[in-house]
């Protein structure tokens, strides 16, 4: 295998998308409500965006592999620090580079937003090492899916609005909640297949205080609660809001796959259909958002 493929999985590809999805979303909120998308702004912030994500993936491959979290008896995905690939110490300084680029692209998004983004930005590079590190980290207690909505669906849909114009407003965190949820449910689907091993060694996530059947509930709860987001924003953008639907069949395929499935690697598959899932449905939000900018126009 060579050094870049083994790179290439490191930063955990098939979950990249819940990095891209809200760039796209608030950009796409920014241009219906006031005509304005700056390409350059777009790409600066989907590089920062990802770079932050790759350097908390990275930073979470090694910490959990120190902290134990990660072993033999693991059934997720096969990890670079674990599999003994690159050094816990190369994986570390992978996501410092990556921060330090999330930090470059950051000045420019600083100079755009102001106070603000210099805050949520210096905020969530900050987080996404206290994830796995620190003496306290998020990854380890029941908060990581919260932690999740508000970086992936709040701060990253919104933030992004905001760089492109300069405001926000309620109706953006709603319908950014919707995103952060699904990227959310991703994550609990990650915490329910390695709860055996994670309360080994005192990773006492979310799963843990629920148990398992309530966080099979939890999951269609997360899975259905972006669809019923969409009803509710048919008087503010008409019945175009409602695209999204196109791929409810999808839900509940991957609704019916996970409730089918006992404690094993097949729950892989969850998580990455779940990711697809999540992506389809913002693109296809996002396109519904264009489409009603453009219908109002022609009024």
């Amino acid at each position: 295998m060579t050094q870049l493929t083994i790179w290439w999985l490191a930063i955990r590809p098939k979950t990249l998308s819940i990095s891209v999805t809200p760039v796209l979303l608030g950009s796409a909120l920014a241009w219906h409500d006031r005509h304005v998308f700056s390409l350059f702004t777009f790409i600066s912030t989907l590089v920062a965006a990802l770079a932050i994500q790759i350097g908390t993936n990275l930073y979470n491959d090694a910490a959990d592999f120190e902290k134990g979290a990660d072993n033999n008896e693991r059934l997720g995905p096969k990890r670079a620090a674990q599999q003994g690939w690159l050094s816990a110490q190369q994986i570390k300084h992978g996501a410092f580079i990556s921060f330090i680029v999330a930090f470059f692209f950051g000045i420019y998004l600083a100079y755009l937003g102001g106070l603000s983004i210099i805050i949520l930005g210096l905020t969530s590079i900050l987080c996404g090492y206290a994830y796995t590190g620190g003496p306290k980290p998020i990854a380890y207690s029941p908060l990581g899916e919260l932690f999740v909505i508000i970086f992936f669906g709040f701060a990253a849909v919104g933030g992004s609005y905001y760089l492109q114009t300069a405001t926000l407003h309620s109706l953006i965190l709603i319908i950014a909640s919707t995103l952060g949820v699904f990227a959310a449910a991703i994550l609990l689907v990650n915490n329910y297949r390695d709860l055996d091993g994670d309360e080994k060694v005192a990773k006492l996530t979310l799963v843990h205080y629920i148990h398992r059947p309530n966080a099979r509930i939890l999951y269609v709860i997360m899975i259905a609660y972006p669809y019923i987001i969409l009803i509710s924003l048919v008087s503010y953008y008409s019945w175009f809001i409602l695209l999204p639907l196109l791929c409810l069949p999808m839900a509940f395929q991957v609704i019916q796959l996970f409730l089918s499935l006992d404690i094993s690697p097949k729950l892989n598959h969850v998580l990455a259909k779940t990711a697809q899932l999540q992506f389809v449905y913002s693109v296809l939000l996002s396109s519904a958002i264009i489409i009603n900018s453009y219908s109002l126009t022609s009024l």
